[in-house]
Formats: structure tokens, C-alpha cells, sequence
């Protein structure tokens, strides 16, 4: 099959999938995923984007500079497992990560937080993800405990059957009522304004069509 052919076959299938984007749009991510590859590493180069590509990606293109977060952004991209990010996985991701809805980015941010996939986001899990995105107090000696205290509080107000970790109807519910929690265990979603300017960048040749 033609390297044409294929494209087109890409866009009409992602045109369907990435519902949030216009195929236009959705040509210049393609394009924008076929210059990142070559920078991955060679296990991954010929497929898709590896974690180093993508973790930098995030970080200069959308401002997520949390590493411990960014991984586990890249696993919830990373639908088959592989280790790699291929070009669906690539927009199908973007879809949700820069124009989703508010349902799409509760499930999105509960995949994100529930880091061993077990369903639930367990006080573990609340604390390895708060210690890492906190600032660091160099002289704290007991910012464990204080960690340990946001993880009561937001169990407190989210853990609606009391069952000491979040289940997705706990999470859910507590989003709805209280948007601002959506991020509550670490900034999983780029920002309006790094959104925009990502945005303004990579479909600058979507927007003149």
C-alpha cells in the first residue's frame, strides 16, 4: 500500500475515533507524531513515540513537567501495552488530553491516578503521586505527615462509601460536585493556556485550509 494510501486510511479511521478533532487537524498531529519518532529510541523508533520522547514532549509542548505524572500519562496513552506510543494511541490520546469532556477527563484522570489499574485509587497510590508533585520543603522533616493529612482530607470528602480508597463512582461523583477535584492527586491536563498555544502551533496549516 502506498505511504498515501495509508495516511488516508489513518485519517478517515482517527476522523472517526478522535471525534474532537477535524481531519485536518487530525493530518497535522500525524504530521507533527512522524517528526517526533525519529528522536525515540530504536526499539520504539520505527512504531511510535518511547517514554523519554514523549515525557519531553509534554513538558516543552504542554507544560507537564511532573516526571512521576508524566509516566503515567504515557501508560494511560499507551492502550496495547507495548511501551510504545503509536500514531492512534498519539491522537486518540491528544483528543481527550487537549479538547475532551468533562466526562472524558474524569475517566482520563481516574486512569491516571489508579496506577496499578486495580479499579480504585488506594491511599498509596494518593501519596506517591502528592509527595512527587508537591513542592519540596528541603527542611521538612515531617512532610510525610503532612502528606499523609491531604490524603485523609481528600478521602474524607471524596470517599463516599467509606471504604478508605476511591472507587471510579466515588472519584466521579466528587468531580461533578466539585470540578476543581479533578486534578486533586497531581496537574494530569495541561492548562488553557499551554493548550492554546500548542494548538495555535500545530494547526496553523489546518487553519488556513
Amino acid at each position: 500500500m502506498s505511504g498515501r494510501k495509508r495516511l488516508q486510511q489513518l485519517l478517515d479511521s482517527l476522523g472517526r475515533s478522535a471525534k474532537h478533532f477535524s481531519k485536518a487537524e487530525v493530518r497535522c498531529l500525524v504530521m507533527l507524531f512522524d517528526s517526533l519518532v525519529p528522536r525515540s529510541s530504536s526499539r520504539c523508533g520505527a512504531v511510535g513515540l518511547g517514554r523519554a520522547v514523549f515525557r519531553d514532549t509534554l513538558h516543552c509542548a504542554l507544560g507537564l513537567t511532573d516526571d512521576v505524572l508524566a509516566d503515567e500519562v504515557f501508560r494511560v496513552f499507551d492502550r496495547d501495552r507495548d511501551k510504545c506510543i503509536s500514531v492512534v494511541e498519539w491522537v486518540e490520546g491528544l483528543s481527550i488530553f487537549l479538547r475532551g469532556t468533562l466526562e472524558e477527563k474524569i475517566k482520563y484522570c481516574f486512569e491516571v491516578y489508579d496506577r496499578n489499574g486495580d479499579g480504585y485509587i488506594s491511599r498509596e497510590e494518593m501519596f506517591h503521586m502528592l509527595k512527587n508533585t508537591l513542592v519540596k520543603q528541603p527542611l521538612e522533616e515531617d512532610s510525610d505527615e503532612g502528606i499523609k493529612d491531604l490524603v485523609e482530607i481528600a478521602l474524607k470528602k471524596m470517599d463516599y462509601d467509606h471504604d478508605g480508597k476511591l472507587s471510579f463512582a466515588d472519584f466521579e461523583k466528587a468531580v461533578r460536585d466539585e470540578n476543581l477535584l479533578l486534578e486533586a492527586f497531581g496537574p494530569c491536563l495541561p492548562d488553557i493556556k499551554s493548550i492554546m498555544a500548542f494548538e495555535q502551533k500545530t494547526f496553523q496549516e489546518a487553519h488556513k485550509q
